[in-house]
Formats: structure tokens, C-alpha cells, sequence
């Protein structure tokens, strides 16, 4: 772990307003799936303790684990949160009211799984860009097991369907408090199935080239910026590796990021979220001529970067602030062992280590509350 001088005050609390989002800190919540939810995707009331604990220990941005956007094909885990039923709605509200009441904003991830699916009720059997089956086994840790099964290749009213649910979606999320949407197309789900080359194989105007592959992403950002206007929060989370494929990296190194990059933000993106599936941001993060993705992201569109992946280590995180790498810093793990992370860097404080048994339970109370206990006897 490295190092920065404990008498000065660390860049990652200072405040921001960027991309419409007033900011105490530029700390996030990364988002984390918890499958915690009703067995109908309704969030839970120790769902909203668990959000509100994040808030309450200062972060200054939280962001909700991926929430399915339709009833067809979008949900990937059973137990998954869903932003798509009046009772969806409803239950998010304790989310967001407990997240404000604390001072922080928070965001709401729209994901749609795509082949990465491993439990929806919905539908039988997943739908895909094509019928390829998608590397490796399911996640036995969120109930899945074996190969992961090919999925049907969509067609254009599929497509079409998935790019009206994830607008529905996000409409239903400012109805329910967010302050904005996160649009998911990283980590190998549905959007970056489309993007990546061995799983995109179609012939039509969403196969082909990067840009024909950009395609529906860039469709779906620009149909919730015409629904919401001009004013709404509206993210994208992008990834080079993927939950199935860690070491994956677009073909096209830099250029490929330009093209992607430079598109989203002509489409009406406010904020893009750098992901680092499974490996820190230093392993991962730097490009063909020694650039950075995330400085990158930010020269080539002008727009707020979220960089994730080890933030949680003091010096790191100074670094990437400090050298323009990104504006705001996301913690996974991190944030799973230290609720409080803005206040133990106001304090000097040691971050804790991860514990995975962090993991379980998921998201409820019992996290919360032995935080709590915890930093109550550490006060005594």
C-alpha cells in the first residue's frame, strides 16, 4: 500500500459539481450485485439500511447494484432488484430517501444481463447478439452452476424491446428519488455482449465494426436523454474485462476507446464509470502508449470520470486524482469493509481489510449493524 503525508487532507473529500450531481467527496459506492431482493425484485427494508449505511458513513455518491430493466430478458440472478413494477418503485423510494437523508446523492444502475443470465423467472432459455455461448461456468456464489447455456440470437424487435425497457427503467427511477440512472454496459452483460467482438457475430447494423457494435449502447443513451431532457443524470459503465473473461481488452487498444468514449458522450452521456472487473486500476488501466483509460475518457469526452478497481488504498487514490486520472473514485470492496471510509480518511484512520465473508450475508442488516457495533467500540 502506498503512502501520502497525514497531516494533508486527501483530495478524494474534496467536494465536486459535476455531470449534475452535487458531491460532498468525490468517494462512490461501486455497484455491487447483492441479490438480496424479493423473490418478485422488490428491494427489501434491509436493502435500504444497507444503501443507507454507505451514506450515512459519507460517501458522497452511492450507486445500486444492476437492476433489471424489463420482464422479458433482462434479469441475470434470482433475488436481483428490478425497476420495473409500481411495487419496484415503491420499495427504491426507502432506498433513496435513506440515502438523502443522510447528504449523499445516489445513482441507480440499469443492467440487463443478456447470455450472462442465471435466473430468471420471466423467461426460460437467454437472449444474446448471437448464439454463442458465453466463456467459462456461471457464478456458483450468486446460484448459478455449470456452462453457461447459448443464448437465442436476438432480433430486431428484441432489440428493440431491450432498448424500451431500459428507457421505461430509467423514468421509473427518477420517479422513485434517484438522482440519476447509470446505464450498464460493461462486466460482459447485454450492452457490452453487443460491443465485444467473439460475442457479437451479426451481419446487421448492430455486428461489424466497433461502431456498428456501439451501436445500441449508444441508441439506449440517446432514448433516455430524449425521454428524461436535458438536465437528467445519466452515467455509463464500461468495462474491458468482463465477469466471465478478466484479461479481455478491446482490439483496438486506444483508438477503440476514442471511438467509444467520443460517441457516448455525443449521445447525450453526463458521467462515464471505468470499470476494473477483477483487477486493480493500476494492472488494468493503462492503454497502448502509456495512457490511461480513464485519462483518456476524460480528454476525448469532456466528461466526468469514475475510476474503480483498489481505491481504497490511500495513496492510490490520491494519485489518480491528483494526475488527472478521473474526478470521482468508486469502491467495491472496499466500501463493503469500510462504511465509513470518508470518515477514516478524515480521521487518518486505516481502512480495514477485506473480509469475503463480507459477502454473506448479502445485503442486509446484519453488515450494517455490526459496522455500527464496531465503530462504537472503537469511539470507547
Amino acid at each position: 500500500m502506498t503512502t501520502i503525508d497525514s497531516g494533508a487532507v486527501h483530495p478524494a473529500l474534496a467536494p465536486l459539481h459535476a455531470a449534475g450531481l452535487d458531491l460532498r467527496n468525490r468517494l462512490a459506492v461501486a455497484p455491487m450485485t447483492r441479490v438480496s431482493a424479493a423473490p418478485d425484485g422488490t428491494p427489501t427494508r434491509q436493502m435500504a439500511e444497507y444503501y443507507g449505511e454507505f451514506a450515512r458513513g459519507g460517501f458522497g455518491l452511492v450507486i445500486t447494484e444492476g437492476t433489471y430493466t424489463d420482464d422479458g430478458y433482462s434479469q441475470g440472478y434470482l433475488n436481483q432488484p428490478g425497476i420495473v413494477t409500481e411495487g419496484h418503485v415503491a420499495a427504491w423510494r426507502q432506498v433513496t430517501e435513506q440515502v438523502h437523508a443522510a447528504g449523499a446523492r445516489t445513482v441507480q444502475q440499469l443492467m440487463h444481463a443478456g447470455a450472462l443470465s442465471q435466473g430468471n423467472p420471466y423467461q426460460p432459455g437467454t437472449a444474446g447478439p448471437s448464439a454463442v455461448a458465453p466463456l467459462r461456468e456461471m457464478m456458483p456464489e450468486y446460484g448459478g452452476s455449470g456452462p453457461w447455456p447459448v443464448p437465442r440470437e436476438m432480433t430486431a424487435a428484441d432489440i428493440e424491446e431491450a432498448a424500451a425497457g431500459f428507457v421505461a427503467a430509467a423514468g421509473n427511477s427518477l420517479r422513485a428519488g434517484f438522482d440519476g440512472v447509470e446505464v450498464h454496459a460493461a462486466n460482459g452483460y447485454l450492452l457490452d455482449q453487443f460491443l465485444t467482438d467473439y460475442t457479437n457475430r451479426r451481419t446487421d447494423g448492430y455486428g461489424g465494426a466497433l461502431i456498428n457494435r456501439l451501436r445500441l449502447t449508444a441508441e439506449v443513451v440517446a432514448a433516455i436523454r430524449a425521454d428524461l431532457g436535458p438536465d437528467a443524470v445519466i452515467g455509463v459503465r464500461l468495462s474491458q474485462g468482463k465477469v466471465n473473461d478478466f484479461t479481455y481488452r478491446w482490439p483496438g487498444g486506444a483508438r477503440d476507446a476514442e471511438v467509444i468514449f467520443g460517441a457516448l458522450a455525443e449521445m447525450g452521456a453526463t458521467y462515464l464509470h471505468i470499470a476494473s472487473e477483477g483487477r486493480s486500476w493500476i494492472e488494468s488501466a493503462t492503454l497502448d502508449g502509456g495512457v490511461t483509460i480513464t485519462a483518456l475518457a476524460r480528454k476525448v469526452s469532456g466528461l466526468p470520470v469514475i475510476a474503480n478497481g483498489g481505491m481504497h488504498d490511500p495513496g492510490q487514490a490520491a494519485e489518480v486524482l491528483e494526475n488527472g486520472h478521473a474526478d470521482v473514485l468508486s469502491l467495491g470492496h472496499g466500501a463493503l469493509a469500510n462504511p465509513d471510509l470518508p470518515r477514516r480518511l478524515e480521521s487518518g484512520a486505516v481502512p480495514a481489510e477485506f473480509d469475503r465473508r463480507l459477502l454473506q450475508p448479502m445485503a442486509t442488516l446484519d453488515n450494517a449493524e455490526r459496522h455500527r457495533r464496531e465503530r462504537a467500540g472503537a469511539a470507547s
